[in-house]
């Protein structure tokens, strides 16, 4: 079988990873992995290793999140040159499954498909984030004019779609992760604090600061971590970041910048901390913590509470405000023990429910099942 994969970004964030993730598991059932994406970035390095081939394709520079009036005028009069790359890599690649793992190139590969001067191939459509408002309805419409088959990385992403999946429905399929195991720490003075991840408002580093300083007057005695980077030419990033700096000032925190070395930055913290906004799916990082055996409080929000069970595996904070964290936070401090005791379950789950293993199987019989129908 031959598979195109599309993905709408060439740099590395959750939904690439995970195609990463999928891609020796697709070549282990002996099928052939094309992989399409923009420019010449980490996702096609990545791609290219582990044995895929790789296309480019011009898919335009848009900002994320809410899209200006120009990236909706631009995005529409791109759209039918872009099916046209699609059209000729189906054809010439004589595909049999297009696999899309963002919504950005739906309608393209709606108009590819409807085109083609023979019955197309089958789509699959790979849903890692909330779709809403006008981004839901063109996303709709494609898996519609498609017939798509529908993976959903939680419920939360899932249910917007919904009412476009006709009989089918879509799966939920949660990512999986690999085992992580960290060297013991020596004990340390400091309670080490981190947020982790894309640096964008939704993902909440601005709330983990301000919790920061609340923390640092009533409790003492803890450093803070913000690791990360801007991604996906967000041209509001760099308002954030100076946002960022600025919220950090006098604090004792470290901004680390983006790394491909998760194992390490995991290593070195007590606590991880996700605050995203009520818009995030679930994101991988608390996975990752699980694996490690790092324990996790996060918002409850999004497709978060789908993975995180509340005082067994991690710890949920109602309301999203930074003073809730804070003082979420201060209390667990004082109780070491629940600490350790949901970092030990969280990691048992990983081993299970969300390992690696779990999510190429299932994954793969999304591909198989996508293909029969």
């Amino acid at each position: 079988m031959n598979i195109l994969c599309l993905d709408q970004f060439g740099e590395l964030g959750g939904a690439q990873r995970c195609l990463l993730d999928l891609i020796p598991a697709m070549a282990g059932r002996g099928w052939i992995v094309h992989v399409a994406a923009p420019g010449s970035g980490q996702l096609a390095e990545r791609a290219a290793a582990l044995d895929a081939t790789v296309h480019p394709i011009r898919c335009g520079s848009y900002s994320s999140g809410s899209k200006t009036l120009p990236d909706i005028a631009r995005f529409a009069a791109e759209a039918p040159r872009l099916a046209g790359e699609i059209r000729r890599l189906v054809q010439r690649l004589d595909v049999d499954l297009i696999y899309v793992n963002g919504p950005r190139l739906l309608p393209a590969a709606a108009l590819a498909v409807a085109n083609a001067a023979r019955p197309g191939p089958r789509v699959l459509f790979h849903s890692h984030s909330l779709l809403t408002g006008l981004a839901r309805r063109v996303a709709g419409r494609s898996l519609a004019m498609l017939g798509a088959a529908m993976v959903a990385s939680c419920r939360f992403v899932a249910a917007p779609l919904l009412p476009y999946s006709g009989d089918r429905g879509i799966r939920v399929v949660y990512n999986g992760v690999r085992r992580i195991s960290l060297p013991s720490r020596p004990p340390a003075a400091d309670f080490r604090i981190g947020v982790i991840g894309r640096i964008s408002p939704e993902k909440g580093q601005a709330d983990f600061l301000r919790a920061a300083r609340i923390l640092h007057d009533v409790a003492g005695q803890c450093r803070f971590v913000v690791c990360g980077a801007p991604l996906f030419s967000n041209p509001a990033a760099r308002r954030y970041c100076t946002e960022l700096d600025d919220l950090a000032e006098d604090l004792p925190v470290e901004f680390a910048g983006w790394t491909e070395d998760v194992e390490g930055v995991l290593a070195m913290l007590d606590l991880v901390v996700v605050p995203s906004a009520a818009i995030d799916a679930t994101p991988r990082v608390i996975l990752e913590a699980f694996a490690a055996g790092v324990p996790v409080v996060a918002y409850a929000a999004g497709g978060i509470p789908e993975i995180v069970e509340h005082g067994v595996t991690g710890f949920l904070v109602e309301e999203h405000s930074p003073k809730a964290l804070a003082f979420a936070i201060r209390d667990l401090l004082r109780d070491p023990h629940r600490l350790r005791e949901a970092a030990e379950t969280a990691r048992a789950k990983a081993r299970t429910e969300f390992s690696l293993e779990r999510y190429r199987a299932q994954m793969i019989d999304a591909v198989e099942a996508a293909v029969r129908t």
